[in-house]
């Protein structure tokens, strides 16, 4: 059962549909406003680079346009999280298969019983296989049954994967989890600031397991000379994810669960806000700790999105 703080967010955040922004009024980051109430998800690490797990409420401060706001919400990993997986399936991936499906079952199963996953693929194109379920184990099932082939669109993997998220009623914190090697060929039909634009309107971040690949010197050349190819590291900072590097196939499984129990570990952060939507200037957000701390960028990062339009 969620505590009370967390059952407030529920209720009034979910009733509240988002509307897309543009693109060129973006800024580094924007969460999702439901009535009043403003929500960030937050990672802290010191400057070791390591996680600052232990943090309370009082540790925290959060400023909306400089003014310190009072913080009513304050969790960790008690909202369900609706994870999408989007899965690389072009030439490259082929041999990795096989430990993908084995390690998903395990990262997967490090979620909640009602966190739900979707999983969609791409390749020279992008679909979705399975919806949003709690059965997780269909989900990695599924990634070892598919054909390797095609070229690599990950423009369209990332965006679909967004559409589909906004099209649904929000029911939990939203992770979209890139699953490639990263060498794209194919820029599909979307760039990245219509891929940024979409992500932000369904709430989602983006997180990259970036997995090695068979890429022969001919493709990586190719690779370099595609115009338009999606800049993921720029979706990644704008949206509050991280890159996830598996070097070597042997820690496939670790680095996968070490990206699964990031995402479950996020502060959950929740102010009341008596911002306007007069000109539909964004409000910015600066989300950092108390002076004890030291200061943020040297002795300490915070991870999270920083702005947001009311609607």
């Amino acid at each position: 059962m969620y505590p009370a703080s967390a059952l407030l967010a529920f209720a009034v955040l979910f009733p509240i549909a988002l509307v897309p922004v543009r693109a060129q009024e973006q800024p580094q980051g924007v969460i999702r406003v439901g009535v009043n109430l403003v929500l960030v998800d937050a990672t802290v690490k010191n400057k070791a680079g390591q996680i600052m797990a232990d943090l309370k409420k009082e540790d925290f401060e959060v400023r909306e346009d400089g003014a310190v706001q009072k913080l009513d919400i304050f969790s960790r990993d008690e909202l369900p999280i609706n994870v999408a997986l989007v899965l690389d399936l072009s030439d490259s991936i082929g041999p990795f298969l096989g430990p993908l499906r084995d390690a998903a079952h395990t990262a997967l199963g490090a979620l909640k019983a009602d966190d739900e996953a979707a999983l969609f693929t791409f390749s020279t194109e992008a679909r979705m296989r399975v919806p949003f379920t709690t059965d997780k184990a269909q989900i990695a099932n599924q990634i070892n049954s598919f054909q390797a082939g095609g070229a690599t669109n990950i423009n369209d993997g990332i965006f679909i994967a967004c559409q589909y998220l906004l099209k649904l009623p929000p029911k939990g914190r939203r992770v979209i989890i890139l699953i490639s090697d990263d060498v794209g060929t194919d820029a599909g039909g979307q760039g990245t600031r219509d891929i940024v634009t979409e992500a932000i309107a369904a709430d989602a971040v983006l997180y990259n397991l970036k997995i090695p690949g068979y890429n022969p010197p001919q493709t990586l050349l190719y690779a370099s000379m595609v115009p338009g190819l999606v800049n993921i590291r720029k979706v990644m900072d704008q949206t509050g994810g991280e890159l996830f590097d598996v070097k070597d196939t042997a820690d496939l499984s670790s680095v996968f669960r070490a990206l699964i129990q990031r995402i479950k570990t996020r502060y959950t952060l929740g102010y009341y806000t008596n911002a306007s939507a007069a000109l539909g200037k964004p409000h910015k957000l600066d989300v950092k700790l108390a002076s004890s701390y030291g200061k943020k960028g040297k002795d300490y990062v915070v991870l999270s999105k920083n702005g947001f339009y009311v609607h």
